[in-house]
């Protein structure tokens, strides 16, 4: 039986949970397709491409990833305050918002509204957890 390596094309099937059992995203939702992704270019986060290598079509596993593996380590220095001037007038705390920065374009999440500031967050949404995910190699190509 074929297994996956580095350099294959493959499509997965998969749930996303965090450690509290929440689920954050999958493919088996109605409508949707597996995930079709060629491994080794970067189009995957780390934990999960390496935990398919090896994997056969119609194998299932748990890959459990942590953060460095995946969306990194929540990092304080990417909260920042910015004058309430640059922001849309009705932005609220929660929204989810993209700009652009040095390195090209970004989403942050509003933490907090004043009057003279916006308190945002680049963080990724998932940075700083780990995930589990229950993955099925569909195919290999």
């Amino acid at each position: 039986m074929r297994k996956v390596q580095l350099g294959d094309t493959i499509t997965v099937n998969y749930t996303g949970k965090l450690e509290n059992g929440t689920i954050f995203d999958t493919s088996l939702t109605e409508g949707r397709e597996p995930l079709k992704a060629k491994l080794g270019e970067g189009q995957l986060i780390q934990g999960f491409e390496n935990g398919l290598i090896e994997m056969g079509v119609g194998e299932t596993k748990t890959i459990e990833i942590e953060p460095e593996f995946a969306y990194g380590e929540y990092n304080e220095e990417l909260k920042t305050e910015i004058s309430r001037s640059q922001f849309p007038p009705n932005v609220q705390p929660g929204e989810t918002l993209q700009g652009n920065s040095s390195r090209g374009p970004i989403v942050v999440k509003v933490l907090e509204v004043t009057d003279e500031t916006v308190t945002i967050d680049a963080n990724h949404p998932l940075a700083g957890q780990k995930l589990i995910f229950e993955v099925e190699v569909t195919d290999i190509y």
